[in-house]
């Protein structure tokens, strides 16, 4: 996060229709009954196979009876849509804001303003990449690291681990030097291997400027989350410094070399669960994790490690898989820092729905508790990001859980609140174009996750 994705700390309402391709809603007692029933959804091919036997197995696709907005609705809903139609005109979120509010029993739309229309939505973007990490992949997969000797060479393999730190790699060298000594061997060359990765490019809506401090040149190999041109190469040389540290000579520089096939094995480090690697990157909203991900993504479902085939298989997950809307659909990354992404408000909040049905609770449970919530200390929804402390916000600390999205000219603001009526609704606000200050334009947008909350009246 920087001043690029602006996540930085503080120094006329027209009723929409039905929203279409929506999904067959098992029961469900609202979010909380998500969170507690691990109900495993297997990750098959057939989930990226088109609307076929898995769909059907899983009552996907079939359309859901969706009542129009503002119809049927208690004294407490229709008070928050009265309250919406006024606070979406604050001038603070300029004139192209959208937003929608859902209610996650009865997979009913509650309010729609501009709902279907494509916007830039800046880090929203990685509940998309998030929910197709942990379907693809499942969240109990987890990255390896290796490293393998031949012809007097350590090669330091790297795994997509995004996570690796220094103490790892002192574990990995401790391990590589009992060997080495074993052996007999007192020096040794080390080279790194990315390959897992193709060289790394600008995807679509980036340019050089985001190089290394919005996100680092994405490689498969990376240590401490070290924002720096050539992470791998980076890796490397703080693995030589732990071999040195353990007795072991390092001849030479470290260079970047493919690891033969008959290399052999010396030792290996193994990630935590994806599905805490995925709590980790909403609550801190990281680029670097979002974008390693998309790769793994990728690979996980066959294809290349690339912007085009994460997006691609993004797509396929969420459309084929979840039966999601992809209409205005256009993702170009995994972090959502390209200024070509656009999704609308209403397909965000397609996104999060899944997180309220049982069905889905072990494979995306994560997302939900990775969300920040509000006042939330070292999350984006934290007091030292200015969030949720005004006067008409400050009511909702405790009772939001949403992901944060901010970019020069887009804020978004997408997640769950438990409404005055005690029934979880489901939310997604963005703003795009807005001149006014970023933290004014948060207050307003906290502003209007509050009113669904009911707290503010």
């Amino acid at each position: 996060m920087n001043d690029i994705t602006a996540e930085t700390p503080v120094n006329s309402f027209v009723p929409g229709g039905r929203r279409r391709h929506r999904r067959t809603k098992q029961s469900s007692t609202g979010v909380r009954r998500a969170i507690v029933l691990a109900l495993a959804v297997p990750v098959t091919s057939a989930a990226l196979a088109g609307p076929s036997a898995f769909a059907a197995e899983k009552g996907i696709g079939a359309t859901a009876k969706d009542t129009a907005p503002g119809q049927g609705l208690d004294a407490d809903d229709q008070q928050m849509i009265t309250n919406l139609e006024t606070r979406v005109l604050d001038q603070r979120l300029g004139a192209n804001v959208s937003g929608v509010v859902l209610d996650a029993d009865s997979d009913n739309t509650l309010w729609d303003h501009n709902g279907a229309t494509a916007m830039m939505p800046a880090s929203n973007v990685k509940l998309a990449t998030s929910t197709a990490a942990l379907t693809v992949l499942g969240p109990d997969h987890r990255f390896t690291t290796k490293v393998v000797y031949g012809n007097g060479t350590l090669t330091l393999i790297g795994g997509g681990d995004r996570t690796l730190t220094t103490a790892d790699l002192a574990e990995l060298a401790k391990t590589a030097v009992a060997g080495l000594k074993a052996a007999g061997l007192t020096s040794v060359k080390v080279a790194v291997d990315d390959s897992l990765f193709p060289e790394p490019t600008l995807a679509n809506g980036w340019n050089t400027g985001y190089y290394p401090d919005s996100v680092a040149p994405v490689r498969a190999l990376v240590v401490d989350g070290h924002g720096v041109q050539d992470t791998s190469l980076d890796a490397g040389q703080v693995f030589a410094q732990q071999l040195t540290t353990a007795g072991v000579t390092v001849d030479g520089a470290v260079a970047r070399a493919t690891a033969s096939k008959g290399d052999v094995p010396v030792a290996r480090h193994r990630s935590a669960p994806l599905s805490d690697i995925v709590h980790t990157m909403l609550k801190t909203s990281d680029n670097n994790m979002a974008e390693t991900l998309l790769r793994m993504t990728a690979l996980g479902a066959g294809r290349q490690a690339t912007f085009e085939d994460g997006t691609e298989v993004v797509r396929q997950v969420l459309s084929l898989r979840y039966g999601v809307s992809l209409d205005h659909f256009e993702m170009y990354d995994g972090s959502g820092l390209s200024r070509a992404d656009r999704i609308p408000a209403a397909t965000l909040a397609d996104i999060l729905e899944l997180l309220t049905e049982p069905r889905y609770a072990h494979t995306l449970g994560s997302i939900l508790d990775g969300l920040p919530v509000s006042g939330e200390a070292g999350s984006t929804l934290g007091p030292e990001w200015g969030r949720f402390d005004d006067v008409n916000s400050k009511c909702a600390v405790g009772k939001v859980h949403a992901k944060t999205g901010t970019l020069t000219g887009a804020i978004a603001l997408s997640g769950l609140t438990q409404g005055k009526d005690g029934k979880w609704k489901v939310f997604s606000f963005i703003e795009n174009g807005s001149t006014a200050n970023p933290n004014d334009i948060k207050d307003a947008m906290d502003g209007l996750a509050a009113t669904v909350n009911g707290c503010w009246a």
